[in-house]
């Protein structure tokens, strides 16, 4: 690859947006539900993806779920998407992703599934 090319594609992986956001796992066996939040939704997805397919838990907090109920038994579910503005900082971005993992767990909690939740 070509120095000219491989600056263009440096530049057009700078330039994307970054879309965080709120995730939630699911242990079918059980029901157990962690939700989550990144700064990088499509890498937590690309990373959970991998895990599964080669059968090794990605989170210590499930892995007794894992061990006994199998990576099959897992989902990853997007639950909300934040797409950084280009006039934020990454810790100003960062920061508006925790306050909505705030919000997701406080819903969480009224409807009654906030047992087993963790983030």
């Amino acid at each position: 690859m070509d120095s000219v090319k491989r600056k263009e594609l440096k530049n057009a992986y700078k330039d994307k947006a970054a879309v965080g956001g709120i995730y939630r796992i699911r242990c079918s066996g059980n029901g157990r539900t962690w939700v989550k939040s990144t700064t990088n939704l499509a890498g937590q997805q690309n990373k959970f993806s991998f895990s599964v397919s080669i059968n090794s838990c990605l989170e210590p907090a499930m892995q007794t779920e894992w061990l006994k109920y199998g990576s099959q038994s897992f989902s990853f579910a997007v639950l909300e998407k934040l797409k950084k503005k280009e006039t934020q900082t990454e810790r100003e971005f960062s920061e508006d992703i925790e306050t909505l993992l705030e919000i997701w767990l406080e819903k969480y909690r009224q409807e009654g599934i906030a047992h087993g939740t963790d983030h």
